[in-house]
């Protein structure tokens, strides 16, 4: 699998496994970035993030957090 700034419900669910003790309400929208950039899965031009896409990450990651 993939993974490129579209899909933000994914990229928030690796990143909630591969940083399963991060309190989100903590994370930044810098963190988010660079944590995504690194995930292996991760093809998409680092250039095109901008905040809204991070924020929908983050977004979704603090969802899955209060109903996962």
């Amino acid at each position: 699998m993939t993974l490129n700034w579209e899909a933000t419900y994914a990229i928030a669910l690796e990143l909630r496994r591969q940083h399963p003790e991060t309190n989100i309400e903590e994370v930044t929208l810098q963190q988010i970035y660079d944590w995504t950039i690194r995930l292996q899965e991760f093809e998409d031009d680092p250039a095109l993030a901008n905040d809204d896409i991070l924020y929908a990450i983050y977004q979704d990651w603090f969802e899955e957090s209060l109903n996962g």
